[in-house]
């Protein structure tokens, strides 16, 4: 079966009262670095924080339309049940969300927020698909499955038709992947309207089911998956999505979690833009050179924005030690008094920040009279940091980078 251009126009008409137009915009900055138009789709500014409101209501709507529903229960690490609450409420159909006990605080009260009942269960998606089944069993309600389905497939796709018809010129696009739902409904819209276009699906190192099953062209189910990237930490794609990015796809590529932390900080600084982890990965792929985009028209989907306060500052930590902006090294001192102090002068003469200080007196390898400093600094970049440690090595400290 395939996901005709035909459902994904209709999808289209459904969804214009519901939802937002999100804009394309280039970025001068991302472009100046890769050599290539890169422009951001903002689906972080779309309703309910996210791109599956598209699928969510596309589905909800047509089993409305046919008369084919009365309550639903879905499964989610976090947008598809903003989704799924926010499009229920429209159409005043109750809803019951399962989503993992380490979804978002801010995702589960969000949830709850647009009036669907949320149960907490397990520990990633598919443990909550499994609960979320026995509910539908037990309660007779239509369960919506957050990707391997063809309405929300092309509820998703409706991105697709937006880049196409604001940037026709556009040579690729690059779509995050979890389970394949929004990467297969873009693929197949876009390449039945103009094959040309190149698609690209990303996918986090930790959490790489597609990028094994497109390699393989078969299903591989995933044993583990742990990543930053929560809503594209999925152990099992499709089958109907692995069968349209067989199809339309052209290449899956994985990028680190630290590299995607660069991404959201980047993001932050340079366009304002709040952007979670998995929506942050066709940036990361595309500033990381997983993709060849010189001299081309680049569309980024930032799928989504929903990223919990709380975890930020994690994020933001671990970008800037991706970046070299922050160095953690130790030290030896003499535990005297003086010892410290002569150390962060000789830091603050060579302008690095000192944000962590710890001491270490209990090492097997220390005399009595020394303790090991472990410290974090803030640089200006990687020059900066090889400096800060030079300086530091030129006046008598034996450093070891941690």
């Amino acid at each position: 079966m395939n996901l005709e251009l035909s459902q994904i126009e209709k999808a289209a008409e459904r969804l214009e009262p519901i939802i937002h137009r999100t804009k394309i915009e280039m970025s001068k900055t991302f472009s100046q670095m890769t050599g290539g138009s890169i422009y951001l789709k903002y689906e972080n500014q779309q309703k309910t924080g996210s791109f599956k409101i598209r699928g969510a209501a596309n589905k909800i709507t047509a089993l409305v339309e046919r008369g084919e529903v009365t309550s639903v229960v879905a499964s989610s690490a976090g947008n598809h049940a903003q989704g799924v609450a926010y499009a229920s409420q429209v159409n005043n159909i109750p809803a019951t969300i399962v989503m993992p006990k380490s979804a978002p605080i801010a995702k589960v009260s969000a949830t709850e927020g647009y009036g669907a009942k949320v149960v907490l269960c397990g520990d990633c998606y598919d443990d909550a698909y499994n609960k979320a089944v026995e509910i539908q069993e037990k309660e007779g309600a239509t369960f919506l499955h957050p990707f391997d389905d063809y309405e929300v497939m092309a509820g998703q796709g409706t991105i697709g038709i937006e880049i196409l018809e604001d940037l026709p010129t556009v040579d690729m696009i690059v779509v995050p992947a979890g389970g394949g739902g929004l990467l297969a409904g873009v693929a197949a819209c876009v390449k039945q309207i103009n094959p040309r276009v190149k698609i690209i699906g990303v996918q986090s190192e930790g959490a790489d089911a597609i990028y094994q099953s497109f390699k393989t062209k078969k299903k591989v189910v995933s044993q583990k998956v742990r990543t930053i990237a929560d809503g594209i930490q999925v152990k099992a794609p499709g089958d109907k999505t692995m069968e349209m990015i067989n199809k339309y796809v052209d290449d899956v590529v994985l990028v680190s979690d630290s590299q995607i932390s660069a991404a959201i900080l980047m993001l932050l600084e340079r366009t304002k833009q709040v952007v979670e982890p998995a929506g942050a990965t066709p940036l990361a792929a595309v500033l990381n050179n997983k993709i060849d985009v010189e001299g081309k028209k680049v569309a980024c989907v930032m799928s989504g924005g929903n990223i919990d306060v709380s975890f930020i500052h994690r994020i933001i930590e671990l970008g800037l030690v991706s970046r070299e902006r922050k160095i953690k090294f130790a030290t030896t001192l003499l535990d005297i008094p003086g010892s410290l102090e002569h150390l962060s002068h000789v830091l603050s003469e060579a302008n690095a920040n000192i944000v962590m200080v710890q001491h270490d007196r209990l090492s097997a390898d220390l005399d009595p009279n020394e303790a090991i400093i472990h410290i974090a600094c803030e640089v200006g970049g990687k020059e900066h940091g090889e400096r800060v440690i030079k300086t530091l090595e030129k006046n008598g400290y034996k450093i070891i980078l941690e």
